[in-house]
């Protein structure tokens, strides 16, 4: 499950308590013709949202002279889901603020596409989004797409090595993208924040390693039944591999991790030839069902304020969490989380293909793993320098809280290098933000906060300092 999938999903969860405990605030009709690409293929969708009955949809993909394909459409709060029967696809996503365009994920198989939606008749955008930091060639430093072997899993990766022109050796890092599939640019939205972040980095004299993840691009495997412990063996991999390049200094390689990415990186940090640095960003640091109860109650704050519901959302996310952490029978475990999520036994057709995709995603291994995971635990046991940012407008992992419990962890080890920072107006990919709501992620042109950027690099040079 991807970033972007279980931040739909703790948002469409927070929607479904309101059903029945508050009416919902009245949002523009999303009737009319709406348009996208996705992985280059024209996509035209005809929704039709009344004011009272069901919502029906049809999808058009001309390249492939397919018309008026049936959707399942469901609008929830400010999420929006359409559901493709044959093949198996669905789209997951939120409405951005002016209402013109729908912000999400396209989902066909173990595949997952940044998809955003816009309204036709909207005003007129240019062909693309503005990216102003992403990089463009020609580059003062050496690039070169390689391979390498992840012999515990028996698959080959594939990535992208910068190194500076100046002569060597040089300090390196690998950088770990967040959760679910993602390339070695970490596109997300239009924005390649690893790409942006290793032309920075690289400029500054450090030698970088990013690469596809398990199944993704160029890489093999596959993102199935994944954990974090998978993950920490492909950074292990990448590590082994950066070491081994001339014009390295082999005691001065570290990991870079962002969201997930961070847990894999902490792991890797406390076993044989780990890191000799640790760079995490916007890393989850409380326990994992601690985790998804403050995500699920930043999420709810964006859309209110009032007490009882962020009350009745924390109550039954934990009961959420308890459900699937003491039933391992998943068709027991979904008939319990039905019985919370829809105590009268409705068979309203909205509120059903809501919950379906719900109850199979909060069932999957990678969901368990993620409610399991103890961060503290390894914390406890990292003896490298680390340094470890937020933002403060991140809602998918709070910065205050986790950081904190960063800290916790880190001096449970008795780690005397040790540099937190909450960074002000940013939100979890490290934008300048209003909000920090997801459904900014597209619209902003930054894609990296140059202050961010500057934390990063400056730190990494003065503890690699020759």
């Amino acid at each position: 499950m991807s970033m972007l999938t279980r931040l739909l999903l703790a948002t469409a969860t927070a929607a479904l308590i309101t059903l029945g405990a508050h009416a919902q605030t009245a949002r523009p009709s999303l009737t009319g013709n709406w348009s996208g690409t996705v992985a280059g293929t024209e996509f035209v969708l005809h929704l039709t949202d009344p004011a009272t009955g069901a919502r029906t949809a049809t999808l058009d993909i001309p390249e492939q002279s397919a018309k008026g394909i049936p959707l399942q459409f469901t609008a929830p709060g400010d999420s929006v889901y359409l559901r493709l029967t044959q093949p198996a696809a669905q789209f997951a996503g939120l409405r951005s603020p002016d209402g013109q365009s729908l912000v999400g994920v396209w989902q066909q198989g173990m595949r997952e596409f940044a998809f955003t939606i816009t309204r036709e008749g909207a005003a007129a955008k240019p062909a693309g989004p503005r990216r102003p930091q992403t990089p463009q060639p020609p580059f003062p430093y050496q690039s070169a797409d390689i391979t390498f072997k992840n012999e515990k899993a028996g698959i080959t990766l594939a990535g992208t090595y910068t190194v500076p022109a100046d002569k060597g050796p040089f300090p390196a890092v690998v950088l770990l993208t967040g959760s679910g599939p993602e390339d070695r640019n970490s596109t997300i939205f239009g924005h390649q924040l690893f790409a942006v972040l290793a032309d920075h980095l690289t400029r500054q004299g450090i030698a970088v390693l990013r690469f596809d993840d398990r199944g993704v691009g160029q890489s093999g495997g596959t993102q199935k039944g994944m954990t974090s412990a998978d993950y920490t063996t492909d950074a292990q991999a990448a590590l082994a591999w950066l070491r081994a390049q001339p014009g390295i200094v082999k005691n001065k390689v570290g990991l870079l991790g962002h969201s997930q990415g961070g847990t894999a990186a902490t792991g890797a940090a406390v076993l044989p030839q780990g890191p000799d640095f640790l760079v995490l960003l916007a890393s989850p640091s409380l326990p994992g069902d601690e985790m998804i109860v403050q995500q699920s109650l930043a999420l709810t704050r964006l859309q209110t304020t009032d007490a009882t519901m962020l009350t009745t959302v924390e109550k039954q996310q934990r009961t959420m969490t308890q459900i699937l952490q003491k039933t391992a029978d998943d068709a027991q475990a979904r008939a319990q989380l039905s019985a919370l999520y829809n105590p009268t036994n409705s068979t309203n057709a909205q509120l059903l293909a809501q919950l379906e995709p719900q109850f199979a995603a909060m069932v999957s291994p990678t969901y368990r793993d993620l409610l399991a995971d103890r961060p503290a635990q390894t914390l406890a046991k990292v003896r490298c320098p680390v340094l470890a940012l937020g933002g403060s407008k991140d809602v998918q992992v709070p910065a205050k809280e986790n950081l904190a419990a960063t800290v916790a962890g880190l001096k449970a080890a008795n780690n005397r290098d040790v540099t937190i920072k909450e960074m002000p107006g940013l939100n979890h990919l490290f934008q300048t933000a209003t909000t920090g709501g997801p459904a900014e992620y597209g619209t902003i042109e930054e894609t990296f906060a140059p202050a961010a950027l500057q934390a990063i690099s400056s730190w990494i040079v003065q503890r690699t300092k020759k």
